[in-house]
């Protein structure tokens, strides 16, 4: 499996930005080809030591690093990625991963 895992910082505007993710920016991204499963954290992002300096946390599954690539260079990945700026108002980092069962 392939995996688009998101790291939204935290924003400016808490409950702004979650109005906008869930309403608008979950729909866009839902429509990326080849979007195998899609999952978000659920409460506060914690690390093993307390705090950790993440609002929220995405993981986009596709069946292949191929899948992956060809969702994120479709007009629906580029629409998704395009949206990012309008509420990712405390930055964010995208990490692609290529996972396998051990």
């Amino acid at each position: 499996m392939a995996k688009l895992v998101v790291l939204y910082k935290q924003p400016m505007d808490p409950a702004a930005f979650d109005r906008y993710y869930l309403a608008t920016h979950i729909p866009l991204a839902k429509k990326i080809p080849g979007l195998l499963r899609y999952e978000i954290s659920d409460g506060a992002v914690a690390s093993p030591a307390g705090a950790s300096p993440y609002h929220l946390v995405a993981t986009l599954e596709f069946a292949s690093m191929g899948a992956l690539q060809q969702g994120l260079g479709s007009a629906e990945g580029q629409a998704a990625a395009g949206d990012v700026g309008n509420f990712a108002t405390g930055g964010v980092e995208m990490l692609i991963i290529d996972t396998k069962d051990v």
